[in-house]
């Protein structure tokens, strides 16, 4: 392996370590708050970076590593290469950030959920109910206005605060 061979080499590896780094959030590479268009981002240019060095280096070995021709060559094949890198880059890194989420649920999203009782509630006091929220098991101080014993379903009729409702049991008895 030649000197060509292992400069390339590091291109690649710096442009991968930095494309991880931008897109796992780190912002040390930001360049400020320029109004950059996606083609110039950091990711973009690591992405760029990283094809053309691993490119580069592969090609440079192929052709005869040593030769001022087969650095020539390496750096073409690099170029054309890491192109396409960059305009994946470019797409990839623009829709992980428009990315469409869910809103966070507020106590109001309580409200008409179903659940079970999993502290039996007194008639004075509060007891434990577990619902789901947005496909994940919440448990709530809960109310209601009669006793509960655990395992009774239950229905969410108001949100009292953050960690606690009022329930009725989902089968009234008569």
């Amino acid at each position: 392996m030649d000197g060509a061979t292992v400069v390339f080499l590091v291109i690649g590896g710096a442009g991968v370590a930095v494309l991880a780094l931008s897109l796992l959030g780190a912002e040390l590479f930001q360049l400020g708050h320029l109004d950059l268009p996606d083609l110039f981002s950091i990711e973009t240019l690591a992405g760029f970076l990283g094809a053309f060095g691993f490119t580069a280096a592969i090609t440079n070995e192929l052709v005869g590593a040593g030769a001022t021709q087969a650095v020539v060559a390496a750096v073409a094949v690099g170029v054309v290469a890491a192109l396409p890198a960059g305009f994946l880059t470019v797409r990839l890194s623009r829709a992980a950030r428009n990315m469409h989420t869910d809103a966070t649920p507020t106590r109001a999203d309580l409200v008409g959920t179903t659940g079970v009782v999993v502290t039996p509630i007194t008639a004075t006091g509060y007891g434990e109910v577990r619902v789901r929220l947005g496909g994940q098991p919440i448990k709530l101080y809960a109310k209601a206005d009669r006793p509960l014993s655990a395992g009774t379903e239950i229905f969410v009729v108001e949100a009292a605060s953050e960690t606690s409702v009022v329930v009725e049991p989902v089968h009234p008895l008569s």
